[in-house]
């Protein structure tokens, strides 16, 4: 990796407001307190996205994070927005997208136990062509693997870290340290970072649950 500067860490999150963020697709509501931005989830609203405004091409982003088991949560990299309906075509499928539909790569965050699919630092092509790691299902011998690794290093109730290195086409992704996603993909070089709040329609057990995150710093590369 060739760095822009030795060190060239910058604090994404200035830890007392949402300066330089921006939400889109729904309405989540986002807070800042005592250096933790957290997103909590709301009835009748679609996936929503605190976004920054800046877009990134090559870099290395960690940060911390803690998620209600029942709330499924992400963060989106090298993703897109636009604010008028466009319609793409890849591989063949043609895809729609509403206004303000933020779409891309996204590291899932995924800390449901009970569930039994546990894949946390997986890649998933939010709203375009699903998932990238792992690529064969909840019930695919790849899929089971990942869930595995995924009881093994995941820290629910608690804070874990996520390591993000995007690099030309090279996208890899880190759980506490232990590597997850390692994929090739070049469709989206550039773009937005967003932290995911995923929506619950109408259902009241999954309204008012909480992710939190800390510590978000990335350092851009050549």
């Amino acid at each position: 990796m060739n760095l822009l500067a030795a060190d060239g860490w910058v604090d994404l999150f200035n830890g007392t407001n949402l300066d330089g963020w921006e939400e889109h697709s729904g309405k989540a509501i986002y807070t800042v307190t005592n250096g933790v931005l957290t997103g909590e989830s709301v009835a009748g609203t679609g996936n929503s996205f605190l976004c920054t405004k800046q877009k990134y091409k090559n870099f290395e982003l960690t940060l911390e994070y803690k998620c209600d088991a029942l709330l499924n949560s992400g963060v989106q990299i090298r993703s897109e927005c636009f604010p008028e309906a466009r319609l793409e075509t890849i591989n063949g499928k043609e895809i729609k997208y509403t206004p303000d539909r933020v779409h891309g790569y996204q590291c899932e965050i995924d800390m449901d136990v009970k569930r039994g699919r546990m894949w946390t630092a997986g890649i998933y092509d939010e709203a375009r062509r699903g998932w990238l790691m792992p690529p064969d299902g909840e019930k695919g011998a790849k899929g089971m693997a990942f869930s595995e690794q995924g009881r093994m290093v995941s820290k629910p109730d608690e804070w874990n870290t996520l390591r993000i290195v995007a690099d030309g086409p090279s996208i890899k992704t880190w759980l506490n340290g232990v590597p997850r996603s390692d994929i090739t993909d070049s469709l989206t070089p550039r773009g937005i970072i967003g932290l995911q709040v995923h929506g619950v329609g109408q259902v009241a057990s999954k309204v008012g649950l909480n992710v939190s995150f800390r510590n978000i710093r990335i350092r851009e590369m050549q």
